[in-house]
């Protein structure tokens, strides 16, 4: 079975055809990231308005490294929320445009779940039960995965999501975007014990989190600096070590409460460098296997959620989407 997926719930384009259950052949990322630099921040106008411009052309890319036709295509799979309502329109209107000229069925895929199925894709021996921290510029979720299909949420973010904590971090100071990379990327060079941030319910015994008051004390520091040449990378090295310190412990403390021997961590933010070596470095102590997605499947992309279409659509043909009942959601949840 061919797979065509169809990722847009943000500001990157994306298609992919997998084979089957796990077979990537091909795997295109249109990234906006140029388009909104100059406002810190992705302008959901202008996010929208390149989906429209830029899914013919990645669709089409898809199609000529997996070497096959959109005849050949047997299931469309497309992120329907949760994300912008623009973008996710342009991604669904685009999916259903292809699935009636073709006449194949198409799947709506939860973004969150697409975040599990990046390890899936990568991770053959992953099974169930195992608890997933999804970390990115929009969310901040730790769940409970009983059975792939099967989710209880265990917390969230009561604010700003991990990844836009970063973001907002080095839009202040003046650093660029996305902020993400430009604070790990800094941070290895600063010094992280020399201011001591604590993000919120860092001290408590819950699968909370909270990232506001971490963004104001960082912004208090600098204020109250005299900004010397080292100065910026002790800032965000000490941010950063702060919000990789309070995913670490609230993973693993999630991981033994719920006595499962497995974690998953998905999202843009499981690509920082730090972050991943401080989880394995901790659940090595407790004896926890970690399974982390290479980087570029960190990031939104198609592949996982064509892996995740495919998983639902082989379980339960009869309840695939229709054209006309497909809709976008964007604030929908993985419970």
């Amino acid at each position: 079975m061919y797979v065509l997926g169809i990722e847009t719930s943000c500001d990157d384009t994306c298609c992919a055809v997998l084979k089957d259950e796990r077979e990537i052949l091909s795997s295109v990322v249109s990234s906006q990231v140029d388009f909104h630099r100059k406002y810190g921040g992705v302008v959901p106008e202008v996010a929208s308005r390149k989906h429209l411009e830029l899914l013919p052309w990645v669709t089409q890319e898809a199609l000529s490294q997996a070497k096959i036709g959109l005849e050949a295509i047997d299931l469309i799979a497309v992120t329907m929320g949760p994300g912008l309502m623009g973008s996710l329109l342009m991604g669904t209107c685009w999916a259903k445009s292809l699935a009636l000229c073709f006449n194949v069925p198409i799947v709506g895929v939860n973004h969150l779940e697409g975040h599990l199925f990046a390890a899936y894709l990568e991770h053959q021996n992953l099974v169930p039960p195992f608890v997933a921290l999804i970390a990115s510029g929009g969310h901040t979720e730790l769940i409970a995965v009983k059975e792939w299909g099967i989710y209880h949420l265990l917390g969230r973010t009561r604010d700003d999501a991990a990844g836009e904590a970063f973001d907002k971090i080095a839009k202040f100071l003046g650093l660029g975007y996305p902020g993400g990379p430009i604070i790990d990327l800094l941070s290895q060079e600063g010094n992280p014990s020399r201011f001591i941030f604590k993000a919120g319910f860092e001290d408590e015994d819950n699968f909370e989190f909270s990232f506001s008051g971490l963004k104001t004390a960082v912004i208090r520091a600098y204020q109250s600096l005299e900004i010397g040449p080292g100065d910026i990378k002790d800032l965000v090295a000490s941010f950063q070590e702060s919000v990789v310190r309070v995913l670490t412990k609230k993973t693993i403390f999630a991981a033994k409460k719920l006595n499962v021997k497995k974690i998953v961590v998905g999202g843009g933010v499981a690509a920082n460098r730090a972050l991943r070596k401080r989880l394995q470095e901790e659940a090595q102590k407790e004896r926890l296997e970690v399974y982390l997605p290479s980087k570029s499947f960190c990031t939104d992309n198609a592949a996982m959620v064509a892996a995740c279409g495919y998983f639902h659509f082989v379980r339960n043909p009869q309840r695939y989407f229709s054209v006309k009942t497909l809709e976008p959601d964007p604030k929908l949840g993985i419970t």
